[in-house]
């Protein structure tokens, strides 16, 4: 994953279900190779996370952080961290601050998204430029003297 700090914590999650599940992971031929396997999956998925964060953020049109700094901000939790972006989604309509969280912060696939609302993958992707295009709005200062267009970046 290429941060140490990251990878530690990777390899103490994996240790920590290990110990949970002992009585289940204890029987198999390979304990270790089990917690090798959760650990590299943990990192899988920490990466992805970070992937898909600054991929959001450029969708949203903002200068993405350097790498450390969001990676700090990100968390196991899930919560956002920001209180100007909280207070954004916050003024979605209810059906957008859903798809949002599921797809950014539950880091579910619009397929996933549209099975858990019992929406088609279309009215998901719908849903998500909608909710990109509003916080776009509310969370980029616009220039008073410029005419304000619909859609304009």
């Amino acid at each position: 994953c290429g941060d140490p700090e990251v990878a530690a914590d990777c390899v103490a999650d994996a240790f920590e279900r290990a110990f949970v599940r002992w009585r289940k992971v204890g029987q198999l031929d390979d304990p270790l190779g089990w917690v090798r396997r959760v650990a590299i999956h943990r990192a899988t998925d920490v990466h992805r996370r970070r992937v898909r964060g600054r991929r959001a953020v450029l969708r949203l049109g903002m200068r993405p952080e350097p790498p450390s700094r969001m990676a700090q901000q990100m968390s196991d939790s899930m919560q956002f961290h920001d209180s100007e972006l909280a207070a954004a989604v916050a003024e979605l309509s209810q059906q957008q601050r859903a798809v949002v969280v599921l797809h950014y912060l539950d880091d579910m696939s619009v397929i996933e998204v549209s099975a858990a609302l019992s929406l088609s993958d279309g009215a998901v992707k719908y849903h998500l430029h909608q909710a990109r295009a509003r916080l776009r709005n509310i969370l980029q200062p616009h220039d008073s003297d410029a005419p304000y267009r619909e859609g304009a970046p």
